[in-house]
């Protein structure tokens, strides 16, 4: 990365998870300043009381005005956000399609889609202007849904079709900046493989592996990126 690395500031959207952690690690490696977004205030203290110069916010991202007040404190604490990392998920699915209720496709809509939805458009404007980088983590039941998953593969659809219009919307104002998927099976974590050494997860990605990709995303000119779904790989 470049020098001005110091100078940059990467908003982790779902920073308690597992991913979250590793991404955040990456980035301070790399110099990034990192605003830590979570939930619950208890779990981001646990989930960074060993890292140092962590930006711990807590903001409920599905409530569309709390989350412009969070954009708000970014810019006038960092100068605005040169990246939004997008790791807010969640899973439910059935046994087919007569199985997949109102009340799990509300949870996913709510979880995975209308986070994106509220971060991505508060945080438009300072990306568009600092040439910055928006990815979320996509999912290749996309491609290849099953009854079993349908309404998680169909909101997983709406975050590649929303990082789109995202990506076409940077483009169309002629901005220097990236709009990215970023594929996985499923995701996992240290924690999961000690917890389950029996089993190998196959096709699964570390979330280490997931925070590299994202990581190279800031260093890769947004012509090559912006509107791309990128594999993360498999680990």
């Amino acid at each position: 990365m470049s020098a001005s690395d110091a100078h940059r500031t990467a908003v982790v959207a779902g920073a308690t998870s597992a991913s979250g952690v590793a991404l955040t690690r990456r980035l301070l490696e790399k110099g990034v300043g990192v605003v830590a977004v979570g939930s619950d205030a208890a779990r981001l203290a646990a989930a960074y009381a060993e890292l140092d110069g962590v930006d711990r916010q807590v903001c409920d991202l599905t409530d569309e005005a709390a989350v412009a007040d969070l954009a708000a404190r970014v810019r006038q604490d960092h100068g605005g956000a040169d990246a939004l990392f997008h790791l807010v998920g969640g899973w439910r699915g059935g046994k087919g399609i007569t199985t997949q209720s109102a009340e799990d496709y509300e949870f996913l809509h709510r979880t995975v889609f209308l986070t994106l939805f509220n971060t991505s458009r508060a945080f438009y404007d300072q990306l568009a202007d600092r040439g910055g980088r928006i990815a979320a983590v996509s999912a290749t039941a996309v491609a290849r849904p099953t009854a079993a998953n349908a309404s998680y593969a169909a909101v997983k659809a709406s975050v590649d079709a929303w990082l789109q219009a995202v990506a076409q919307g940077f483009a169309k104002d002629e901005a220097e900046a990236a709009s990215t998927a970023v594929v996985v099976k499923a995701l996992v974590d240290d924690a999961m493989r000690a917890e389950q050494p029996e089993r190998s997860f196959p096709g699964f990605t570390h979330v280490d592996d997931l925070a590299t990709t994202l990581v190279s995303l800031l260093d890769s000119p947004a012509a090559e990126i912006n509107g791309a779904r990128i594999d993360a790989g498999r680990g």
